[in-house]
């Protein structure tokens, strides 16, 4: 697995994630292509006097480069390169491929994506493509041979940057040179069409199949389409994405060596992909993990939950320091109600990323469009021009990033894993389940909220990686498990690791099938339990819970280690009384300890919460989504237990992030996301002592954060002066 081992990462401290910018990166994208040439030296004036480094050149600049078939002009690239050169701004060149030219898809109307009604969409946006097409692929790396052979020793060149927010409009094609590429890939997954008849439970509905010819994409048909056949379908469109990138990169190391070469993921937006897979292509010698995030007006958590959710996604994606793509100034242009940033959003946003292990901050786009579908998207530099809010934000935050050299290389601490896979997601999402409430991804994003409000930091995991690091790990949904990784979640707990389970968990094995007495499948024994029924809620219907009355004797908030067994007088949860939404089950305990039960709704006065001790841990296991409140306080309590710690003790409104190198220098960045100063001291704890890299002041025990503002203070060992 890649970087999945806890607290600091198990990848070798890199100096520079770009080493060609020798620091923390900061700029966005340019597209010198919309603008006349005669602007072009007043950009790079302005990029120089905002602080930025590196810039995104060419995404979307394919006709630019290549306005007829094979007719290549590159005059104009080469032009503005040399002056970004000559302004000391490195360049970060994009393959520009995520954008055919209107000339390409006219001439070839079968690269075009076709829909899952049979429907050919037409070109006239970006990412009509089919990824699956063989002369989309060929026209794509004949343009990326032609950027690197001519641009492979550019001095400005600093990474590439293959395609562009892959899946993000064109995640499945189904035409039928797509179709014929998912029956080469099931071929190579299952020995024989029997093993796909079995796998997929064919014999269901009469739908066998006795021929390869006749297997065709999940397709519109009358009723909902076979659950294995779809499940397949999602992860051979992840692969086929996938096989495109590794097309590209795979041809930049061979022609421009020692280049790291990135794509800009949306680790926070898109579930079309299985990132996991995508971070083993990203992760080694010349590669990096980007990304790209932009905050969410109707999200019901909170800007920085969802900046913290997102980074810390990418960070575990990267297995340590990665690199911020993209995101935006103020508002984007794509939501029904676009949002602007209030004065000082734009500094938190950015370090809030870097808090959690970027490498820098960088923005779509450089200078805002005048035309287009974007022409409304925050830019760097806005429409307002330089005396703006926006401006003097962007030239601040240049020297706030010139300021944090130090940290660069350092790690995000975190102590905590939240388990996160993609296939389960994408099965239990699928159509036909108990509950349309019962959604994967945003549970878990609700679960990792939970810890962000508590102040703790989190990785995220797939269920079968390495977890010895963590002395707490979350499996909120976790409704898909192959056997491997059920053997990976109980050994985590038999060696003294503390494991909490949402409801509706290790049900299915990898190719969605329901697992066999007793529920719940893989996990039953891990978690002492039996479920009988599901006992999904209606609409806005709730459930109360009550502390049980058991024989279970001891406390829940024992030392680390404790063998004293968690019984509920130790779990405040039910102090104010708790709430459980949208699912319940009639569930027995089988070995399990209960800690709660239900005091109404379809199955009152059965479990709702139970502990299992097994070997030198404990399997926790929730038959219910908790509410909020009391779901913040369940994950506080076994984070007391287990002996996991915010990094340090804040007001409320305030969030603590710790990023260490492994010589032992930290760094405590302190975002104040209040309209009022807040004051943060020792609490109890080990004194506040450093230096604000941020400002120079020095931090003696006490220190004050403005209102809105941000403190990255360089921590000085205790006993040191």
């Amino acid at each position: 697995m890649v970087g999945f081992h806890g607290t600091v990462g198990s990848a070798g401290e890199a100096a520079h994630l770009v080493p060609a910018v020798g620091r923390l990166s900061y700029g966005g994208d340019y597209n010198p292509e919309q603008w006349p040439e005669e602007v072009w030296p007043q950009d790079v004036a302005l990029m120089r006097e905002a602080g930025v480094n590196l810039v995104s050149v060419a995404v979307f600049g394919w006709a630019w480069l290549e306005p007829a078939p094979g007719e290549y002009t590159f005059d104009r690239l080469d032009r503005i390169l040399d002056l970004l050169h000559d302004g000391g701004i490195r360049v970060d060149l994009a393959t520009a491929t995520a954008s055919p030219p209107i000339w390409f898809s006219h001439a070839h109307p079968q690269t075009l994506p076709v829909d899952v009604d049979g429907r050919r969409l037409t070109y006239g946006s970006r990412q009509a493509i089919c990824p699956s097409s063989p002369a989309y692929r060929s026209a794509a790396t004949r343009l990326t041979e032609q950027l690197a052979r001519r641009y492979h020793d550019h001095p400005a060149l600093a990474l590439w940057h293959v395609h562009n927010e892959y899946a993000c409009h064109n995640a499945h094609c189904y035409c039928d040179v797509s179709a014929a590429a998912f029956r080469r890939w099931l071929g190579k997954r299952y020995d024989d069409l029997a093993a796909l008849n079995d796998a997929w439970g064919t014999a269901f509905w009469s739908q066998t199949y006795t021929d390869w010819a006749q297997v065709q994409p999940p397709r519109a048909t009358p009723t909902s389409s076979n659950p294995g056949q779809v499940l397949d379908w999602r992860r051979f469109s992840s692969d086929e994405h996938l096989a495109c990138f590794i097309a590209e990169r795979d041809l930049l190391h061979a022609i421009s060596p020692g280049v790291p070469v990135t794509t800009n993921l949306m680790s926070a937006s898109c579930a079309n992909l299985d990132y996991w897979a995508w971070a083993r292509e990203l992760t080694g010698p010349d590669r990096l993990v980007s990304n790209d995030h932009y905050l969410v007006a109707t999200d019901p958590r909170e800007p920085p939950a969802q900046i913290a959710y997102a980074a810390d996604l990418t960070r575990s994606f990267a297995g340590g320091p990665w690199l911020l793509m993209e995101h935006s100034t103020s508002a984007v242009n794509w939501q029904p109600r676009n949002l602007a940033k209030p004065a000082g959003q734009l500094i938190r946003d950015a370090l809030g990323h870097v808090a959690r292990g970027s490498e820098g901050a960088m923005y779509f786009q450089w200078r805002a469009s005048r035309a287009g579908s974007e022409k409304w998207h925050s830019a760097m530099l806005p429409h307002a021009g330089t005396e703006s809010k926006i401006w003097r934000e962007v030239t601040r935050l240049g020297r706030h990033l010139a300021a944090l050299a130090d940290i660069e290389g350092s790690r995000t601490e975190a102590p905590v894993a939240v388990l996160l896979d993609y296939a389960s997601g994408w099965a239990q999402e699928a159509p036909n389940q108990p509950s349309t409430d019962m959604t994967a991804f945003a549970e878990i994003a609700r679960w990792h909220a939970a810890l962000w409000r508590a102040g703790i930091t989190a990785d995220l995991a797939p269920p079968q990686a390495d977890l010895t690091g963590y002395r707490l790990v979350l499996a909120p949904a976790l409704y898909l498990i192959d056997d491997a990784a059920a053997v990976n979640l109980r050994g985590y707990v038999e060696r003294g690791g503390t494991l909490l389970v949402g409801p509706y968990s290790g049900m299915v094995d990898e190719y969605d099938r329901v697992r066999p007495a007793p529920l719940p499948g893989a996990l039953a024994g891990l978690l002492g339990i039996r479920v009988d029924e599901f006992h999904p809620l209606p609409a806005e219907k709730t459930v109360g819970l009550a502390v049980a009355a058991g024989p279970a004797g001891g406390t829940a908030g024992g030392p680390v280690g404790s063998t004293n067994p968690p019984t509920a007088s130790g779990i405040d949860l039910l102090a104010s009384g708790a709430i459980g939404l949208v699912w319940t089950e009639s569930l027995e305990p089988a070995g399990a300890e209960v800690l709660a039960r239900y005091v109404d709704g379809p199955v009152a006065g059965q479990p709702a919460l139970t502990w299992h001790r097994v070997g030198a841990g404990l399997a926790w296991y929730a038959g219910t989504r908790l509410a909020d409140g009391p779901l913040r306080t369940l994950l506080g309590a076994l984070a007391g237990r287990t002996g996991v710690k915010p990094a340090h003790p804040v007001p409320p409104g305030v969030e603590a992030v710790r990023r260490r190198h492994t010589d032992g220098r930290s760094y405590l960045f302190l975002l104040n996301h209040t309209a009022a100063a807040a004051q943060v001291d020792a609490a109890g704890t080990a004194p506040l002592t450093g230096t604000d890299l941020l400002t120079g002041d020095r931090w003696a025990g006490t220190g004050t954060i403005p209102a809105g503002g941000v403190v990255v203070l360089a921590e000085q060992p205790s006993g040191t002066r």
